[in-house]
């Protein structure tokens, strides 16, 4: 619904589309691109406004500040519902990705289920009013008080063969509903094009502890310890990574309905998520309809063969969030070194406290430069290539690395910043409130607020206090010390 402009061409671009094969010549399931184009000196972001993102830092007493946007939280949302599917579709939120109440509470009231992964994410969206039978949680981690959110009615998805062992034990005889996650043997994610080598957002494959290898499946030690405590397999659940790659995809499908067939008890075939969103000019986003077509055609397939008509679920999280939040910040510095190695440094008063992606994965965020004022009539036109830096006592923290190398740093053209200018974060409503190095150096957890459909801010989490940081630590006894 917004017309953005941007002057950043971003030289590496092209780099971050290349380093992988699988990107060189974008499939058509990669059709949709961001919504931001290239042309000079935008005048908003991807849904900010100078005054808008004004009024978001003064809504929450000073930035930085997330925030989100309504209308593209809608928009996503509508699109995942879409999903092609040929008996019945659950599309789970994947609470991770940005699990403040209010967001867990607009998907509910689309019909948005919740996928957790943890026992405190559970527990986090039954606080939020998310019932518990709309909970489906697959944790590296099994919680220990499993027991009772499985009787509360929570799902849940047993990701290693103990995890199947603990829950049999405790419902051993009784017929208890369980699903079962499984490592297909591939993934794909991140800028590598393997499928089975390691990548921080690659979880498939043998380089990934995340579900049971697909083998220990196949060759019956599954099956006997299910059958041994007499549990059933309702779900078969399987994630692949965050490259949404769509030919690994579809295979991933294929074999996953081959699970489904290891048990007639089977009702739901749950694919994960890791659809990828372009968040820079140019970059492919997943084509939801053009992925899901061939998923379809499987799923009839399986039913004609085995007379079970399968229900789909699928637990999309960047996907319906990436591009509905940005990270508002004031440039509260600005620095130079000289020489062949020379850089402009543009200092903000946010950094990997906020948003660690950069840091961790290289990942590159739009940036766009905005005045202070938070008038349009104040927006310059010069430009200038600078290295945007966050405010931790830590070398890492840079918000401009090259694509894909968090070890390494490349200058980025902008609109020419002064101190007190604003420099809204695009992309920044998955994995970064939520996943973010907050309360390093002290700094207190940013605050964040949601745009509604009319444009009017509204603060849903405050600001932490300082003693908020701390207020665990506990004196140790007299004479200790």
């Amino acid at each position: 619904p917004y017309e953005i402009t941007m002057k950043i061409t971003y030289g590496a671009l092209s780099l971050l589309l290349c380093v992988s094969d699988a990107f060189v010549t974008p499939p058509a399931a990669f059709a949709r691109t961001s919504s931001l184009s290239m042309a000079a000196n935008p005048v908003k972001s991807e849904f900010l406004t100078p005054s808008l993102a004004k009024a978001c830092i003064d809504i929450a007493g000073g930035s930085p500040v997330y925030a989100y946007s309504l209308d593209k939280l809608d928009e996503t949302a509508e699109a995942c519902l879409a999903f092609p599917n040929p008996y019945g579709l659950t599309v789970r939120y994947a609470a991770k990705a940005c699990p403040n109440a209010a967001i867990l509470k607009f998907f509910s009231s689309k019909g948005i289920h919740i996928d957790a992964s943890s026992g405190y994410e559970v527990r986090r969206a039954i606080d939020a009013g998310i019932p518990p039978e709309n909970i489906s949680l697959s944790s590296q981690e099994l919680p220990k008080d499993f027991a009772e959110l499985m009787d509360l009615g929570v799902k849940v998805n047993a990701c290693s063969v103990s995890q199947i062992e603990r829950i049999g034990q405790h419902y051993e005889g009784k017929g208890q509903v369980i699903g079962i996650r499984v490592n297909p043997g591939v993934g794909s994610g991140g800028f590598s094009s393997s499928t089975t080598s390691y990548s921080k957002t690659n979880v498939g494959g043998p380089s990934s502890s995340f579900g049971i290898w697909h083998t220990v499946v196949e060759d019956g030690t599954v099956p006997d310890i299910v059958a041994k405590y007499g549990l059933v397999v309702e779900r078969i659940h399987t994630h692949i990574g965050s490259g949404s790659d769509p030919e690994i995809w579809q295979q991933v499908a294929n074999k996953s309905l081959s699970f489904c067939k290891t048990w007639d008890t089977v009702t739901t075939l749950n694919l994960g998520g890791g659809y990828k969103v372009g968040r820079n000019p140019g970059e492919p986003s997943t084509d939801l309809q053009e992925i899901g077509a061939p998923v379809t055609e499987a799923m009839k397939a399986f039913a004609a063969d085995t007379g079970r008509e399968l229900q789909l679920e699928i637990e999309p999280g960047t996907y319906l969030v990436a591009m509905a939040g940005a990270l508002v910040s004031t440039v509260q510095d600005k620095m130079f070194t000289t020489g062949e190695s020379g850089h402009t440094f543009l200092k903000l008063d946010s950094g990997m406290t906020d948003v660690l992606r950069p840091s961790l994965y290289g990942a590159i965020h739009p940036i766009t430069i905005l005045p202070g004022s938070g008038k349009a009539e104040d927006i310059g036109t010069e430009t200038e290539a600078v290295i945007v830096a966050g405010h931790c006592c830590e070398s890492g923290d840079i918000l401009t690395p090259k694509p894909g190398e968090p070890e390494d740093l490349e200058d980025r053209p902008l609109r020419k910043a002064e101190i007190g200018d604003i420099l809204v974060l695009d992309g920044s409503g998955a994995y970064c409130s939520g996943m973010s190095a907050k309360n390093y150096n002290s700094f207190p957890e940013a605050p964040e607020v949601l745009v509604d459909k009319e444009g009017k801010v509204h603060l849903i989490r405050e600001r932490q206090a300082l003693v908020q940081v701390y207020q665990n630590e506990i004196d140790l006894p007299t004479g200790v010390l």
